[in-house]
């Protein structure tokens, strides 16, 4: 055999090993990964407290009601952990986890935690926990609905564009992006913001005990750090997981030397074969920012 074939067949056994050497590597991370991930969305057989993430815009997501829902209905779920970090989202969606929140709170404590910024819709979700820990910098409040519309009406007349509109009734599908703005429309639509707003303002004045000056200080749509919340009694307390759970073991009787889990709360779409892998996953995915959400939508309330 010539010294060229003998270098072909030796950079072919190269080539063998270090593919070998690839794939066993994927694996040990693949392997790794999933012994370091908590589990999530199965059943928790030890008593404990349970933990869920609002991360990101807040939507009427299934996903995450069905996570909280699962906290409701364990029995070794002894307490919720809500860890807030949301600038806001959809009036529907963030009145959703509230109202899901408090059927929680018919059997078992719930803690809200903030974290750089929980305003708006996520104050609203915060309105649902027994007790509300901010830190000293958490930008929250923003107490307030808004609806924003686009009109390119003026532009498509530049470019020649007519657009044509056929309806039922004037108020169909009004205010229009492509049409100029009616003043029936804009009017009805702050119908709907003012509604809004009235639900909001006495779901604080309700949950936070505040009226008179003292609600009209924190509705006027600012929003506030976590040092002011407290002085203006939007939240209970500056504190982090080693106050709530001196909380949670003083009013409540729960040890703090009881384990934290983490529920699913997002839905996620992985590849083969991290789809095996899914309800582990999904736990840490919204922690390292990863949230998966659909984007805005046009002529949806915002508390945010």
């Amino acid at each position: 055999m010539t010294a060229t074939a003998d270098s072909i067949l030796e950079r072919r056994k190269l080539r063998r090993r270090v593919a070998l050497w690839r794939i066993l590597a994927i694996l040990a991370i693949v392997v790794a990964v999933v012994s370091l991930v908590p589990w999530s969305g199965t059943k928790q057989t030890k008593a404990h407290i349970a933990r869920i993430s609002i991360a990101g815009p807040i939507l009427d997501e299934r996903a995450r009601l069905e996570g909280i829902a699962k906290v409701r209905d364990s029995d070794q779920a002894k307490a919720l952990v809500v860890e807030i970090s949301s600038p806001g989202g959809t009036a529907a969606g963030s009145e959703a986890i509230f109202e899901a929140l408090r059927e929680v709170a018919e059997t078992k404590p719930v803690v809200a935690m903030m974290g750089e910024v929980a305003a708006s819709g996520g104050y609203i979700v915060a309105l649902g926990a027994d007790r509300i820990y901010a830190r000293q910098t958490t930008i929250t409040g923003s107490i307030g609905v808004i609806s924003q519309v686009p009109n390119v009406s003026g532009l498509l007349e530049k470019i020649g564009v007519d657009v044509t509109e056929i309806k039922s009734s004037p108020l169909k599908a009004a205010p229009s992006p492509v049409v100029p703005n009616d003043p029936a429309a804009l009017a009805a639509l702050e119908g709907l913001i003012v509604d809004s707003y009235d639900w909001f303002r006495d779901l604080v004045s309700e949950r936070r005990g505040l009226e008179g000056v003292g609600l009209a200080t924190v509705i006027d749509g600012r929003v506030f750090t976590g040092r002011q919340a407290l002085e203006l009694g939007l939240i209970d307390a500056i504190g982090t997981e080693s106050e709530m759970r001196d909380w949670l073991a003083s009013e409540h009787d729960l040890g703090t030397d009881l384990p934290l889990r983490r529920y699913r709360t997002a839905p996620v779409d992985l590849p083969f074969p991290f789809d095996a892998f899914e309800d582990q996953l999904e736990g840490w995915l919204p922690a390292a920012g990863l949230p998966l959400a659909p984007g805005p939508r046009l002529l949806t309330l915002y508390t945010g």
